[in-house]
C-alpha cells in the first residue's frame, strides 16, 4: 500500500517522512520552495533527539503522483485548500481511498459527496513548518496522536491498516469507529487557534475570550445533537502519550493558525473551526458573536499580512455586540 501525502507542511511532512522512517512506501506532494528543497536536499525532520533527512520522493501535483486505487491519500492541507486537490486525485483515481488528516470536521463531508472511500483521522500532531525543506516535530518519542475510522462511522481493514502502518511509524495510532465524535472533540480545542493567532494566549484576556468561543461551541453543538467525546479531546487524549521538548532549543512557537499568519500565507482556516460553530449556530439559532468575531479578524489578519499576536483580546472583545 503506498501512501500519497497532499500537504508536506508541518502535519504532512512528519506523517510522510516519519512513514518513509518506517518503511513505507509514500511520495510527498508539496509545491514551491519546499518542494524544491525536498527534491535536492530531502525532508528534514527536526524533533528534540536530533534531526534525520528522509530522501522521500516528491512531487508538485496530484497529477504527477500517478494515483491508483490501491494507494491511501492522506490529506493533510489547510481546510480552506482542501477542494483543488481533492478534485484532481479523485478524476485520476476515483476509487481511492481519502484520509482526512486535517483539523475540523467539513473535509470529511467535502470528500463523502465525491467518494465513499473515506476515513477520518484525528489529528494531535505538535509540529511546525517555517522553512522550506524543514518540518519540526516537537514530540518525543512518541510524535502525535493519528487514530482512525471510516466516515461517518466504523471501521475497516483499510483503518486498521492505516492505523498499523502508523504505529509503525512511530504514532499512536489505533482504529476508532467513532473518530468522528473525537474530532469534535478536538475542534472544541481548536476553537483557541483563531485566538492564539490573533492575540497570542499569553495575552491576560485570552483566556476570557477562548472560554466564551468554547461555551458557543458547545452550546451550538448541543443544539445539532453532535456530542462531541469529551474524554477524548486534544487534551486528554495527549495525556501520558505525547511530550513536547524543545527542539534545537527553541519551544513550539504557536498553533497551526499562528503559523499561518507567520508564514504570510494570505490565509487562514478559522473559518472550518469557529466558522463550523457559527454556521451550526446560525442553522439551530443559537448566537456566536465571538466566534463569528474571531472568524472575521482572523481573516483580516490574514488577507493583510498581518504578523500573529499582534492584535489584543481586549480590542475583540470591545467590538462584540
Amino acid at each position: 500500500m503506498r501512501y500519497v501525502v497532499i500537504g508536506a507542511g508541518a502535519v504532512g511532512g512528519t506523517i510522510g517522512a516519519r512513514l518513509h522512517g518506517a518503511g513505507r512506501d509514500v511520495v510527498l506532494v508539496a509545491r514551491g520552495a519546499h518542494l524544491d528543497a525536498i527534491r535536492e536536499r530531502g525532508l528534514r525532520l527536526d524533533t528534540p533527539d536530533g534531526s534525520h533527512t528522509h530522501r522521500v520522493p516528491a512531487v508538485g501535483t496530484v497529477g504527477e503522483a500517478r494515483p491508483t486505487p490501491d494507494d491511501v491519500a492522506i490529506l493533510a492541507v489547510k481546510s480552506q485548500d482542501t477542494p483543488p486537490p481533492l478534485a484532481a486525485l479523485l478524476k485520476a483515481a476515483p476509487g481511492i481511498t481519502v484520509a482526512c488528516a486535517q483539523n475540523g470536521v467539513a473535509n470529511e463531508r467535502l470528500a463523502a459527496r465525491r467518494t465513499d472511500r473515506v476515513q477520518a483521522m484525528l489529528v494531535i500532531l505538535p509540529a511546525e513548518h517555517y522553512e522550506p525543506g524543514v518540518v519540526v516535530a516537537s514530540s518525543s518519542p512518541v510524535p502525535g496522536v493519528l487514530d482512525v475510522g471510516r466516515f461517518p462511522t466504523g471501521t475497516d481493514a483499510t483503518s486498521e491498516a492505516i492505523a498499523a502502518d502508523l504505529t509503525a511509524a512511530g504514532f499512536s495510532s489505533r482504529p476508532d469507529p467513532e473518530v468522528m465524535a473525537a474530532k469534535y472533540g478536538k475542534l472544541l480545542t481548536n476553537l483557541g487557534n483563531a485566538v492564539d493567532a490573533i492575540c497570542g494566549l499569553d495575552d491576560p484576556d485570552a483566556r476570557r475570550l477562548l472560554d466564551a468561543a468554547t461555551a458557543e461551541g458547545e452550546a451550538a453543538l448541543a443544539a445539532a445533537g453532535i456530542t462531541p467525546r469529551t474524554g477524548d479531546d486534544d487534551r486528554v487524549r495527549r495525556e501520558g502519550i505525547l511530550t513536547e521538548r524543545p527542539v534545537a532549543g527553541a519551544t513550539r512557537r504557536g498553533s497551526s493558525s499562528w503559523q499561518s499568519l507567520s508564514r504570510g500565507t494570505g490565509s487562514i482556516e478559522a473559518r472550518y473551526l469557529n466558522g463550523e460553530i457559527t454556521a451550526l449556530g446560525a442553522a439551530h439559532r443559537i448566537p456566536t458573536p465571538v466566534n463569528t468575531e474571531l472568524v472575521r479578524v482572523a481573516e483580516q489578519m490574514a488577507a493583510a499580512g498581518e504578523p500573529p499576536a499582534s492584535r489584543t483580546a481586549a480590542t475583540v472583545l470591545a467590538a462584540l455586540p
